[in-house]
């Protein structure tokens, strides 16, 4: 599906509307007074060759990274990136998933992490952005609400819708970390109380899930930065202030996830110490039963000999209840030993 947005400077007046072809043959051609955003929602190939082959052709490298997700439907999505052409400027960036936004807010399990990202690219021109993606993206359907209340705001030029989606695709975060941060506080409360073998699996389902959040936002961090430097040409002056506050945002956001990872590694090393230290525990008992035995074992090894002519106490009545006394009495012994030196 092709959505248009069109912004009219002397009318006062925007459109939105959605279309099966384009009205015009080249993005060259979209008139000086109008700002258009084309954004193609699990376009078919049929959309996409009408955008990027026929309305605005694109390099075939970056048609092959816009075509992704659609060669590789169970892959990853494309790492972020930015590049300049001649004539456009490609960006990729990875929005989180709806799916994967709604089990955060409802507090159920993640995902695996291959399900947490999806892809959208963006073209951008002097007065077009074009802007594609195969899932529906909640960042692209705040940015049209708040187009349909602030129409006026298209007549800031392409590179200010784009950090509109950046902006709303950042803020996407926030509960994720937060998320993440809350299962960290239960574990290591948890394991304050209790250390249940059940948490090994938990913390390393936690610890690459922030390992590959991590990945990304310090990509995408890359990318925002070198956007906020003033490196490309179609980054208004005026602009690169709103994208220097996406860029700390999302510093915040990755600093935040780097606390996060720090911590994991915090509560592994404890759960391993621990569960080591409740394994000493465990073979310093066995050893303590082992050693109050051993001389019981003796003794009855000893008498289990037989030998008459140089054992009197075979042919002796009190023979048997002697040797389970001698048993008891070094057994007590033994323990008394241990409790001396206070090792239980």
């Amino acid at each position: 599906m092709i959505s248009l947005y069109r912004w009219n400077s002397e009318s006062k007046s925007a459109k939105r509307s959605e279309l099966t072809e384009l009205p015009i043959p080249l993005a060259a051609e979209v008139p000086a007074n109008e700002v258009w955003w084309l954004d193609l929602e699990d376009p078919t190939p049929e959309e996409e060759d009408l955008v990027f082959k026929k309305f605005m052709p694109i390099h075939p490298l970056s048609l092959e990274d816009v075509n992704k997700p659609r060669r590789e439907p169970n892959g990853r999505a494309h790492f972020p990136k930015v590049e300049e052409f001649h004539d456009y400027l490609f960006v990729i960036a990875n929005p989180l998933r709806g799916e994967f936004l709604k089990q955060v807010e409802s507090g159920s399990s993640l995902p695996s992490r291959h399900a947490t990202y999806t892809q959208l690219s963006a073209i951008m021109t002097e007065r077009v952005l074009i802007t594609h993606h195969c899932e529906p993206l909640e960042s692209v359907k705040a940015v049209r609400g708040y187009l349909d209340r602030h129409n006026d705001a298209c007549q800031r030029g392409p590179d200010f819708l784009f950090h509109l989606i950046l902006d709303a695709m950042v803020d996407e975060y926030a509960p994720v970390v937060d998320h993440l941060a809350d299962n960290l506080d239960l574990i290591e409360t948890r394991m304050f109380k209790r250390i249940d073998e059940k948490l090994l699996p938990k913390l390393i389902r936690l610890k690459r899930r922030i390992v590959a959040l991590r990945k990304t936002l310090i990509l995408e961090r890359e990318v925002l930065m070198r956007l906020t430097r003033g490196e490309f040409a179609l980054i208004g002056e005026r602009e690169i202030a709103y994208y220097r506050n996406v860029y700390d945002h999302l510093v915040r956001y990755t600093e935040l996830v780097e606390g996060g990872r720090e911590m994991i590694s915090d509560l592994l090393q404890s759960y391993l110490a621990a569960m080591s230290n409740r394994l000493n525990r465990i073979m310093k008992v066995l050893a303590m039963i082992s050693t109050i035995v051993l001389p019981m074992t003796l003794i009855a090894g000893i008498y289990g000999m037989n030998f008459h002519d140089g054992m009197p106490e075979l042919d002796w009545k009190y023979g048997y209840p002697f040797a389970l006394g001698l048993m008891a009495v070094t057994g007590i012994t033994s323990l008394a030993f241990f409790r001396w030196k206070k090792w239980f």
